[in-house]
């Protein structure tokens, strides 16, 4: 099992529409998008599992892809330890 980052998602998203994009590529076994408290909306992010070559398909397929007049950022999840700094 792989976990993936969505990013630049736009705030209107919903979990229904990101499942419906990824399941093209194959089973999406769960999704979290981050969500603010206050407004109930989409922070713009998200994590979503696959299956190892089901969420390489995935990337190949949706990185970059337009989603809601937005380029999609989707690669495998890494630990905050591993990312770099801003």
């Amino acid at each position: 099992m792989k976990k993936l980052f969505v990013g630049n998602l736009p705030t209107s998203t919903n979990e229904k529409e990101v499942t419906e994009l990824f399941a093209e590529f194959g089973k999406v076994r769960s999704i979290k998008l981050a969500t603010d408290v206050f407004s109930n909306t989409c922070k713009g992010f998200g994590f979503i599992e696959m299956e190892g070559h089901e969420a390489r398909a995935a990337i190949a397929g949706l990185n970059g892809k337009d989603f809601g007049g937005r380029p999609l950022r989707v690669n495998f999840e890494q630990p905050k330890n591993k990312r770099g700094r801003r």
